[in-house]
């Protein structure tokens, strides 16, 4: 499923590979060449501010905010990948890892919250 708006950006690179079931927020969204991405992924790429804090918070502003996948990326099944992430090229991110902050390129990155577990290049 894709979500846009009339106003964002979506740019979906050449040889990208998505998995059955998979949620694209692609409001200011890239992916870039050749990333694979799972079954089930998520990307979101919005936020509701929360405030005033009177007001629900549905009806409180949006934070949009960009998301680039990196050159030959992986994104595992089911992982999620948060508004404002940059995941480096040639990066790995394990199944079921929720990516709140950026992932250098060729790290490896797992977990909830997703951290850097290795790196490919050693």
């Amino acid at each position: 499923m894709i979500q846009g708006r009339f106003d964002g950006t979506c740019r979906i690179g050449n040889h990208v590979w998505i998995g059955p079931q998979s949620y694209f927020d692609a409001r200011n969204l890239v992916l870039e060449d050749y990333v694979g991405w799972g079954p089930g992924a998520k990307v979101l790429g919005s936020s509701h501010t929360g405030h005033p804090i009177d007001v629900p918070i549905i009806a409180t502003e949006l934070s949009i905010k960009p998301v680039v996948i990196g050159y030959g990326a992986d994104i595992g099944t089911n992982a999620t990948i948060l508004p404002g992430v940059h995941v480096g090229a040639h990066s790995m991110v394990g199944a079921g890892a929720v990516v709140n902050l950026d992932v250098p390129e060729y790290a490896v990155a797992a977990g909830v919250p997703a951290r850097v577990i290795r790196h490919r290049k050693t």
